[in-house]
């Protein structure tokens, strides 16, 4: 049975005119998809096609117009195991500020937990534990403030570990980053997905972090564009160089390699491959 599983899931946000008239703004339409348990996911997008509407139907934070969304067979139409539901899935927000609330680092990793009713004795090992998965255990007395974007994220992550979750959702966790913190955050994510198995469900628009997934759903303009392993979807650079999205830097070169005329069976998705593959050309 999958984890996750999107049912021909519509929605639309609603907003009134200066007339009073209420404008529907269709996001989402019809798109389907399922995730297991384990499973590292990337949904990908360019800003606007609803990947991030997509990431907030994942732990209730909204609820379809029509279809269905089960988090472990839960519905989350059904308000009687919202709670559950969130307990089960946790989301990180695009700019790590909107996710801190205290002003000590363990203290912030701590506030999850608090709310649950989680015993003081288990919520001191929760939160060590959780800040060492993120790598920022010798920052728990530090100031969020004062922290690196990337730093501030991976508390941000710690938060979320300490409620100890199925899944995490990181809605474009490094859009705001610098490439080390871009890094970091990717370290971390990779670690927890590999090393404790929790199952990840990434939102990015950056190719070459989609190419780390299991898995790649790409959404353009409300639909399901296209889904695979990160090989197969790159593969189609024509469909989605059409739908204005990019692919990894390794494979557009080696795609145009191929269009003039060098032979190359398949494509690369990273610059090691590619490296690999031009001196087997070259030879």
């Amino acid at each position: 049975m999958d984890y996750i599983s999107v049912q021909n899931v519509t929605f639309q946000y609603e907003s009134q005119n200066e007339s009073g008239t209420v404008i529907k703004d269709p996001v989402l339409n019809d798109i389907s998809f399922d995730i297991k348990k384990g499973e590292f996911v990337a949904i990908l997008g360019h800003n606007g096609s609803g990947k991030s509407t997509v990431a907030k139907h994942l732990n209730a934070m909204l609820l379809p117009a029509s279809g269905k969304v089960f988090i472990d067979g839960l519905d989350t139409s059904d308000e009687k195991v919202t709670y559950d539901i969130r307990r089960k899935v946790g989301l990180v927000l695009q700019n790590p500020d909107n996710q801190l609330v205290a002003s000590i680092v363990e203290e912030d990793v701590a506030f999850g937990p608090e709310n649950l009713g989680v015993p003081s004795d288990e919520i001191r090992k929760r939160v060590d534990d959780a800040l060492k998965a993120v790598d920022m255990y010798d920052c728990r007395l530090n100031a969020p403030h004062k922290l690196s974007g990337g730093q501030k994220q991976r508390v941000a992550i710690a938060g979320i570990i300490a409620m100890k979750p199925d899944c995490i959702v990181l809605d474009e966790p490094t859009a705001m980053l610098d490439p080390k913190g871009r890094q970091e955050v990717l370290d971390t994510i990779i670690k927890l997905n590999r090393e404790n198995g929790i199952t990840i469900v990434m939102i990015t628009h950056y190719m070459e972090e989609a190419v780390l997934a299991d898995r790649v759903y790409v959404v353009d303009n409300g639909r399901m564009l296209t889904s695979g392993t990160p090989r197969e979807v790159f593969s189609q650079v024509e469909l989605l160089k059409k739908h204005r999205l990019d692919v990894p830097q390794a494979t557009e070169l080696c795609h145009k390699l191929r269009a003039c005329g060098v032979e190359i069976n398949e494509l690369p998705l990273t610059e090691e491959e590619c490296t690999s593959m031009l001196k087997e050309v070259l030879r």
